[in-house]
C-alpha cells in the first residue's frame, strides 16, 4: 500500500507543480511583465546563475537548456512535497473532499517553507544570492501565494479522488488465501 501511496502523491505533486509553472508563467507574461520564461529560469538559477533570467526580462526570450532544468527542478521539488503529503494525508485519514482545502493549506505551508528555510538554504548552499533567498519578495507575495495555494488545490484534488482507493486498499498482509 505504501507504493500506492507514494505514486498518488508523486502524481499529485508533478501535476500539481506543472499547473502551479503554467500559473506563473501566464502571470510572468500578463500583469508582472517579466516574460513568460523567467519563473523557469528563475528556479534553475541557483544552478547555472542569473544571467539567462535577467535577459527574459520583459522580453520573449527563450533558451532551451535553462528552462528545461528549471522545469525538471521544479517538477522534483513538486513531487517529493507531493509524497509528503500524500503520505501525511494517509496516516490521517484525509479523504474525500476535505483534501482539496486542506491541500491548499498544505501548499501555503509548502511556500512559508520554501520562503523562510528552503530557498534562504538553496541560495548559501549554491550561492544564489538574493535573487534565490528572496524570489517570494521578488515574485510578489500575493502571486507567490497564489502559484502555492494552486500547487496544493490540484495535490489534493488528485488525493480526493486517488487517494481514497489508495487509503482503502488491503495491504498485502492482509490478503486472505
Amino acid at each position: 500500500m505504501e507504493r500506492r501511496i507514494v505514486t498518488v502523491g508523486a502524481i499529485g505533486g508533478a501535476a500539481g507543480a506543472l499547473v502551479m509553472a503554467m500559473f506563473a508563467m501566464i502571470a510572468a507574461a500578463t500583469y508582472q511583465h517579466t516574460g513568460f520564461f523567467t519563473p523557469l529560469y528563475h528556479i534553475a538559477s541557483p544552478i547555472i546563475g542569473t544571467d539567462t533570467m535577467m535577459r527574459s526580462m520583459g522580453t520573449t526570450y527563450f533558451s532551451a537548456g535553462p528552462a528545461l532544468l528549471g522545469l525538471v527542478v521544479h517538477m522534483i521539488v513538486g513531487i517529493v512535497f507531493g509524497v509528503v503529503f500524500a503520505l501525511g494525508a494517509s496516516r490521517l485519514g484525509v479523504r474525500g473532499a476535505a483534501a482539496a482545502p486542506i491541500g491548499v493549506v498544505y501548499g501555503v505551508a509548502v511556500m512559508l517553507f520554501m520562503a523562510y528555510v528552503g530557498l534562504p538554504i538553496t541560495a548559501a548552499v549554491l550561492r544564489g544570492g538574493d535573487m534565490v533567498s528572496d524570489m517570494a519578495t521578488l515574485v510578489g507575495w500575493g502571486t507567490f501565494t497564489a502559484e502555492h495555494a494552486i500547487y496544493g488545490l490540484v495535490l489534493g484534488a488528485i488525493w480526493a479522488v486517488a487517494g481514497v482507493t489508495v487509503a482503502r486498499a488491503p495491504s498485502s498482509a492482509h490478503v486472505h488465501a
